[in-house]
């Protein structure tokens, strides 16, 4: 290749990773708590958001979305086994983030992570899908699929997007292990989630949520 080749591919890639980063940054949230922050996921237009559950305490946490609006986040549903939790923000017309199927997901697959880590807001960072495993539990589930990649992944990572070329989500970065590979939850084991969650709410107004997110994800409950 030319110099002037290497160069075109260069910028053509960069071109690329921002048109990425534009089209995923606005369903991505910063999620503190007392104890610290870390990342969601909007999954409803409706204000309904996805999270690890280790980031959140027992408090209301504070949300803060690509916009710079700042709310008061209601916790609608954890699952600590799997480490997922579900907050509702009274804010509307949001960007929910559409889930790649479980099929469309292969090892070797380019997986990009979106987050902020150490408390830089939206940092991108990428990688590979390395392996499709499993992790053992202490609940009644007693194990779940995981999705390993070599993402790098800090503090403020947990709860934000993996996801793949086109925007859709992967999975929820959750843990580091080994120094160098990056765990996530996968996006299908979330959708369960929040199916589950849908079923056990009642009141009309956080019925409109699951109405967003149903919209969103067309046939996914």
């Amino acid at each position: 290749m030319t110099p002037d080749s290497i160069f075109q591919l260069s910028h053509s890639l960069a071109d690329a990773l921002d048109a990425l980063v534009q089209r995923v940054r606005p369903s991505l949230a910063v999620v503190h708590d007392h104890h610290g922050a870390g990342a969601g996921i909007i999954v409803g237009s409706e204000g309904l958001i996805l999270t690890n559950n280790h980031v959140l305490g027992r408090h209301a946490p504070s949300i803060l979305l690509a916009d710079d609006g700042e709310y008061e986040g209601r916790i609608l549903a954890r699952e600590p086994e799997i480490d997922l939790a579900l907050v509702q923000v009274s804010a509307t017309g949001l960007q929910a983030m559409p889930f790649a199927g479980e099929k469309d997901v292969r090892i070797g697959e380019l997986a990009f992570a979106l987050g902020h880590p150490w408390g830089q807001r939206g940092y991108l960072t990428h990688g590979i899908i390395s392996a499709l495993g499993k992790a053992k539990t202490s609940g009644k589930r007693d194990w779940i699929p995981i999705l390993r990649a070599d993402v790098p992944l800090a503090p403020g990572n947990s709860g934000g997007p993996l996801v793949n070329a086109a925007g859709e989500l992967l999975g929820i970065n959750t843990m580091i292990v080994g120094g160098d590979q990056s765990v996530a939850v996968p996006a299908w084991i979330a959708r369960q989630f929040i199916g589950q969650a849908a079923s056990q709410v009642r009141s009309s107004h956080r019925r409109d949520a699951w109405r967003s997110y149903n919209a969103a994800n067309p046939g996914l409950l």
